[in-house]
């Protein structure tokens, strides 16, 4: 008598089943060459920029028309067979992790802008468009596109519209909601769907803010209609120092005060400029505890006034220096460490987790010295940047993946960021979304009656809850278990997601 399958092998066996019946569907929509289904072939698919949690997915479909797309959708339907779009993998929060049943729908190929109208000042672009190519296209006209999240040159703008991106002059000119004025796509059904209007008013439900930063949960999105700006006549960046960091708080919130909305107000405390320095060589102060980038754009006259009145501001405050750009070349010096320190912070450490949250700008100092506290607590190294004018927190915990336990810990002390933010006035998430990597801190957030409207949201869309599945929404058996570890005075970290 042969033995009893073990769970694993019977699990696989009916993976594989699955995989060959869900190919075998799928070869029929879409070329051979655009179907991956080999682990050597599917495993680059198997997370984004959070590479903490990882599972390789059944198939990766790669359609080359709306039609595929359409028929692709249809299928996994009838299929019961969960769908994950993607578009670079650049997110942050796990949200294009693929389902370990299920297909990641990769849009990499629908990479067109289909059209630029200098005259309207809008943009109709493909889901795959990078966000960069954009403002490049729109150049020749005296035009770019406002958002500009520090991935830039790799994040397509389906990606963007799925997490609603900001980027470091997102506090003047918006993120992606207040950027995008319609996004067409599918449904789970293969039903065409379109959100928003090329008019000041859409028919009906205005439902276009509730598909941005949804997260791949309710429809894929395929084109996007984006309004462009002019380029300002001048731009210049005032670069100040602050030897305290609750000083560099203060003036943040002082700038706003005064009337001042800067084209971009960002904050790095001294481990990310020590980092960023020592790879770009910005000229950043290695001796200040924290320092401020603060831009301002328009005319000539209005960036003069502008600069003055936050200088004036800023040394009130207690600046020990502060130097302005005098040219281009030397402005985009300045922001080359704020832009580069993802990658920057790669060079301290053999992995990071970058959290995202926000709370209240009066709070920065306040969130920057509990961080420093939870450092010590938890025996991790962490480096943070700031959206600082509109309190998005972006702190980068380091630590070795190949140690289990700082991965534990390096959790655990995510977890205790995104929860004293709240406590604080904040929110758990800011511009990358909530992914798998936020789901116990929703718990905190939102109460099991709010969350169960988002599912109720989230229904309406998709009815059998295949577009991303378990991901943003926590359930309440989820809600309950992390309530249990509170109260236990531990804290649970995701024991059900695949790691390293």
């Amino acid at each position: 008598m042969n033995a009893p399958l073990s769970a694993e092998q019977q699990f696989s066996m009916e993976r594989a089943e699955r995989q060959a019946r869900v190919v075998r569907e799928l070869q029929a929509i879409v070329p051979t060459h655009a179907l991956l289904w080999n682990a050597e072939d599917t495993t680059p698919y198997e997370c984004d920029g959070l590479t903490a949690y990882r599972q390789r997915p059944l198939v990766v479909v790669l359609p080359e028309t709306y039609a595929q797309i359409q028929a692709v959708l249809k299928t996994c339907h009838a299929l019961d067979v969960p769908v994950v779009a993607r578009g670079a993998g650049t997110g942050l929060s796990g949200g294009a992790m693929p389902h370990k049943l299920g297909v990641t729908l990769s849009l990499a190929k629908f990479n067109k802008i289909l059209k630029l109208d200098p005259l309207s000042r809008t943009a109709v672009v493909q889901g795959g468009v990078r966000n960069l190519a954009i403002s490049e296209a729109a150049a020749p006209y005296g035009l770019y596109y406002a958002p500009d999240p520090s991935s830039q040159i790799a994040c397509t703008i389906g990606g963007n519209v799925a997490e609603n991106s900001g980027g470091v002059h997102c506090l003047k000119y918006g993120l992606t909601v207040h950027n995008v004025i319609k996004v067409k796509g599918f449904t789970i059904e293969g039903e065409s769907v379109e959100f928003g209007s090329d008019a000041l008013d859409a028919p009906g439900y205005d439902l276009l803010s509730v598909v941005i930063g949804s997260e791949g949960m309710l429809a894929i999105t395929t084109e996007v209609t984006v309004k462009l700006i002019p380029k300002p006549q001048l731009a210049r960046c005032i670069m100040a120092s602050f030897d305290d960091l609750r000083k560099a708080g203060d003036a943040v919130a002082a700038v706003i005060a005064a009337g001042i909305i800067p084209a971009g107000l960002e904050m790095m405390d001294k481990p990310m400029t020590a980092a960023v320095e020592d790879f770009v060589h910005a000229g950043y102060d290695l001796t200040a505890e924290a320092i401020l980038l603060c831009e301002s754009d328009g005319t000539a006259e209005e960036v003069e006034e502008e600069i003055g009145r936050m200088s004036q501001v800023l040394t009130r405050c207690g600046a020990t220096a502060i130097a302005v750009s005098q040219n281009e070349a030397e402005r985009l010096k300045f922001w080359s460490g704020r832009k580069n320190a993802f990658p920057a912070s790669g060079r301290m450490s053999p992995d990071y987790m970058c959290m995202d949250s926000t709370i209240p700008r009066k709070r920065l100092a306040d969130i920057l010295l509990a961080i420093a506290e939870m450092e010590k607590k938890y025996q991790l190294r962490c480096a943070n940047v700031f959206h600082a004018g509109d309190g998005n927190l972006h702190p980068l915990i380091l630590f070795d993946a190949n140690d289990a336990d700082q991965l534990h810990r390096c959790e655990l002390f995510g977890a205790e960021i995104l929860e004293t933010s709240v406590a604080m006035g904040g929110t758990v998430t800011g511009e990358h979304g909530v992914g798998v990597e936020k789901l116990n801190s929703m718990c905190v957030q939102f109460s099991n009656e709010e969350n169960e409207q988002m599912f109720g949201v989230k229904r309406a869309f998709d009815s059998k809850g295949l577009l991303n599945p378990g991901k943003v929404i926590p359930t309440l058996n989820r809600c309950a278990e992390y309530g249990k570890m509170l109260v236990r005075g531990g804290k649970m970290s995701h024991p059900d997601l695949p790691r390293f």
